[in-house]
């Protein structure tokens, strides 16, 4: 079993430009995989976790959706980051028609994708962190036991929070992220006895 790192991807691995469903709409933010890279290096494996309700509202398909990520896994590869596992939830509670339209287990803040992943790829959940710029990214890694949480952002969608609900880092991007995660990885987690 190995630890891993849980990559939300708009916003964490690309820029947000909302329902970024094909190849020329997607733009790697600045550093992202050369952080991707020393990752792999320190032995964690990159899993993308993300929710994708575009194809539940019909802006792109499944197909349009496995191309996309094909071509991303390919330019994580070229960079020395290839990634264990992309997840994706299709679904949405109230847009979209059958078989997207519908509560799931695995669209975040559900854990089921994490948890899938863990699964089928064979790792250390008390040892992966979750990284997000989502509140429902944060939730999402504490549904399913991270060992920490980390926020993309500015921090104010994380002003009204209570302790329990608020990750445990907030940085401006990605690169800062995995700077936290070398600094405190020897560390024990704060849920867990030292």
């Amino acid at each position: 079993m190995r630890p891993a790192v849980f990559l939300d991807r708009d916003g964490v691995i690309n820029r947000d430009h909302g329902y970024v469903g094909s190849i020329d709409a997607f733009e790697f933010l600045p550093g992202v995989l050369e952080s991707c890279a020393a990752l792999v290096k320190a032995g964690f494996a990159l899993v993308v976790v993300t929710n994708q309700s575009g194809i539940a509202r019909g802006y792109y398909d499944e197909q349009q959706f496995r191309q996309l990520s094909a071509w991303m896994s390919d330019q994580f590869t070229e960079a020395g980051a290839p990634l264990a596992g992309v997840y994706h939830c299709p679904h949405h509670p109230d847009k979209g028609d059958a078989p997207y339209r519908m509560d799931c287990d695995c669209r975040k803040p559900n854990p089921g994708m994490l948890l899938t992943a863990a699964r089928e790829l064979d790792l250390m959940l008390a040892s992966s962190y979750m990284v997000g710029d989502k509140l429902s990214d944060i939730e999402a890694g504490k549904g399913a036991g991270v060992k920490a949480t980390l926020f993309i952002g500015d921090g104010s969608a994380l002003n009204n929070l209570n302790k329990g609900e608020a990750p445990d880092w907030c940085g401006p991007d990605l690169p800062s992220a995995v700077a936290w995660i070398a600094e405190n990885r020897q560390k024990p987690a704060k849920n867990t006895p030292a």
